[in-house]
């Protein structure tokens, strides 16, 4: 889910053409591991300073085709969970059990 400020950007009609154009070229193929795509992650975060940044927020040199096992290891590490939980495929939050 979109941060608060990132609401209005990530439903703009810029960033759909772009974020379109750019996993169509990549043919929604996971660059990191080769597995579908379904996220068009920006390299260089977009936060409120850089929102504005067409070379942060709309440059294909900042974006990377991701699945979302790959999207979630680059946000979020086993070191950002307490022990015990993890994150799902979905980003969500949930308790470990080993196999």
């Amino acid at each position: 889910m979109a941060r608060d400020f990132a609401e209005a950007f990530y439903t703009s009609q810029k960033w759909i053409r772009c974020r379109d154009g750019y996993m169509q070229s990549k043919g929604y193929v996971c660059e990191l591991c080769g597995d579908v795509a379904v996220i068009c992650h920006h390299k260089i975060h977009l936060t409120p300073e850089t929102i504005n940044d067409p070379e942060v927020a709309l440059s294909w040199d900042n974006l990377q085709a991701c699945c979302h096992d790959c999207h979630n290891k680059i946000h979020f590490t086993t070191s950002a969970t307490a022990e015990g939980l993890m994150f799902d495929d979905d980003g969500n939050l949930i308790q470990h059990t080993p196999s």
